[in-house]
This record gives structure tokens, C-alpha cells and sequence, in this order.
């Protein structure tokens, strides 16, 4: 287990490496370079110029690349067009919030999907069987900003159950601790603000987890299926075991293998693609930041949100790998 951990840190320094390059070459391909990018449309050549040199973009390539690794390294990650603030501030500011939001979608396309699609392959052509499945293809196809959309309006607007925006009420705060709002609450006593930002996430989180749940069904569905017809299934139900352990043991533990790789992709995936949700929901995380980067050409917002999100990739292909050895020591890596 050890030594898999360690191979896996050091697959990270050849692919953010990589993934280095590639940003560094994006940045110097810009239509007028990064200077003309910062400064607009009807910047002057005098003003490029001035930028260029204060920059250092008028050394050599591979002096600039070596900056460039250099404060990646030192996560200094340049200063924001929009805000004047430190990227890595703002990043750290605002990612709790995203996190947050991820987190409650994964956990509830984990706690509804798995079951479903189990209930689903035990009962194949039943109409827990035809739901489920219908329901996973209706949650593929449909687009998550109009779900959020009228999420928002039948529950928010119309009937006022849950609140319509933001993190938190307006005159309702907790101590910050962590930087999620959850947590916090707890962890200072204020449930009162626990309550509060708990209201604020479902409506979000549950428009996020759509296309996570229909996923996560119908792989649990497709992989406890061929998994129940395997012969040392039929030879535990033959040998008069407990219903329980042959779910259990035999086919739920051997079936999630698929599964476990589909959640953390799909993890990885809410991380960087809480865009649009956040968006309508105006939830001040880091995929709202991004989405606004993008209108004002912030490029040192872009560049380390690429890197930030490379790395949590990694981290999280690293954790799945991990769990594959758990779940089934075969696949250890010796």
C-alpha cells in the first residue's frame, strides 16, 4: 500500500510538468501576447511594451518558462485582473464554498444511486427496474442550468421553502473556522447558522447531482448484474449462506470497482463544472469566479484555476487507485 502511494505522488511530477508546458505555450499563442490580453483591445504599442518588460516577457523562452514553473512551485499564482487580490487568496476564499457544494452532490447521487441501481439488477424488469433506468437516462439528458432553473423557481420562488440564493442569510453568520459554512456552525455552537446554510445547499446540491446519480445507477445496475451471474455467486447461495453476506461479500463488494472509478471521476468532474449551478444559484464559489474570469480575460485566475483543478485530478485518481486495493486486494500494486 505504501509503495503504491508513493509511486502514485510521484506520477504527479511528470503530468503537472506537462500540464505546465502546456499552459506556459496557451499563454505565449495569445493574439498579441499576454500583455495585449491584460490590457484590452486599443492598448498601444508603447503599452505593451511597458507591460512586456515588467513582466519579463521579453526574456528568452526558456528564462520565462523558468519563472513561470518557479511561482507555480511557490503557488504564487499572479495577481487577479478583476480584483487586484492574489489568486491564491481569492482561490482559498472562495473553494471551501465549491467543496462544499460538491461534496452534498456526490453524497447524494452515492446514498440514492448505489441502492437504486442494486434494487434495480435484483429486481431486472420490474417497474423499480423500468423507473430507475428511465430516470437515468432523463438525468443524463437533462441540462443541469435548466434544472437548477426550476429547482429554484417551483421551490424557492413559488413556494418559498428554500432560499433563493447565496450561501447564507442575510444578518445570519458563523464564526468562520474552516471557511464551510456547515461546519463552522458546528463547530462554534451556531446551529442556528448550520441550519441556515444547510437550507442553502440543497437546491444546488441536488441540481448538481443529477447527472452524477444517473451515472452512478445505471453502473451499479450493469456491474451487479454481471457480477450475479458469476459462478461464485451461485456456489455462496448454494452453499446455504446468509442472504446478507452474499450481497455483502459476494456481489455489492465485487460490483463497485466500476463504481468507485465512475464517483471519483465524476468528483473531479463537480470540482471544475459547478459553473453554471453556482451561476444561478449566486453561491460565491469558485466556478462563479472562473465564469466571470473568463468575460474579463483574467488570465492569472484561468491559469491557476487549471493547475488547482490538474491537481486535485490527480489526487483523487490517486485516492480511487487506493480504494481499488481496499475493495479488492488483487489489484494491489506490489
Amino acid at each position: 500500500m505504501l509503495r503504491l502511494v508513493v509511486r502514485r505522488l510521484l506520477q504527479l511530477i511528470p503530468t503537472l510538468l506537462g500540464l505546465s508546458v502546456l499552459l506556459f505555450i496557451w499563454l505565449n499563442r495569445l493574439p498579441g501576447g499576454p500583455a495585449s490580453a491584460i490590457l484590452g483591445e486599443r492598448a498601444t504599442e508603447a503599452d505593451v511594451a511597458q507591460i512586456n518588460r515588467a513582466l519579463g516577457l521579453d526574456q528568452p523562452l526558456y528564462v520565462q518558462y523558468g519563472r513561470f514553473l518557479k511561482r507555480l512551485v511557490n503557488l504564487d499564482l499572479g495577481t487577479s485582473v478583476q480584483t487586484g487580490q492574489p489568486v491564491w487568496d481569492e482561490f482559498t476564499l472562495r473553494f471551501p464554498a465549491t467543496v462544499e457544494l460538491s461534496v452534498a452532490a456526490m453524497l447524494i447521487a452515492v446514498v440514492v444511486g448505489i441502492p437504486l441501481g442494486y434494487l434495480a439488477a435484483r429486481r431486472r424488469g420490474s417497474w423499480i427496474d423500468v423507473a430507475s433506468v428511465s430516470g437515468s437516462l432523463l438525468g443524463i439528458c437533462f441540462p443541469i442550468f435548466f434544472l437548477a432553473l426550476l429547482l429554484k423557481g417551483v421551490f424557492a420562488v413559488q413556494l418559498g421553502i428554500f432560499p433563493t440564493f447565496g450561501r447564507m442569510s442575510t444578518g445570519v453568520d458563523a464564526t468562520s473556522v474552516t471557511g464551510f459554512a456547515t461546519l463552522d456552525g458546528l463547530l462554534t455552537g451556531e446551529l442556528d447558522a448550520t441550519w441556515d446554510a444547510l437550507q442553502h445547499l440543497v437546491l444546488p446540491a441536488v441540481a448538481l447531482s443529477s447527472i452524477p446519480l444517473a451515472v452512478i445507477v445505471r453502473m451499479t445496475r450493469a456491474s451487479v448484474l454481471e457480477v450475479i451471474g458469476e459462478d461464485y455467486v451461485r456456489t455462496a447461495e448454494s452453499k446455504g449462506l446468509e442472504r446478507r453476506v452474499v450481497r455483502g461479500r459476494h456481489i455489492l463488494r465485487n460490483a463497485m470497482l466500476p463504481v468507485v472509478t465512475a464517483v471519483g471521476l465524476l468528483t473531479g468532474s463537480l470540482l471544475s463544472g459547478a459553473v453554471l449551478t453556482e451561476s444561478v444559484f449566486s453561491f460565491g464559489g469558485i466556478g462563479s469566479f472562473i465564469r466571470t474570469a473568463i468575460d474579463a480575460r483574467d488570465y492569472p485566475v484561468l491559469v491557476g484555476f487549471i493547475m488547482f483543478i490538474a491537481l486535485i485530478y490527480v489526487l483523487i485518481n490517486m485516492l480511487v487507485d487506493l480504494l481499488y486495493s481496499v475493495i479488492d486486494p488483487r489489484v494491489r500494486v506490489h
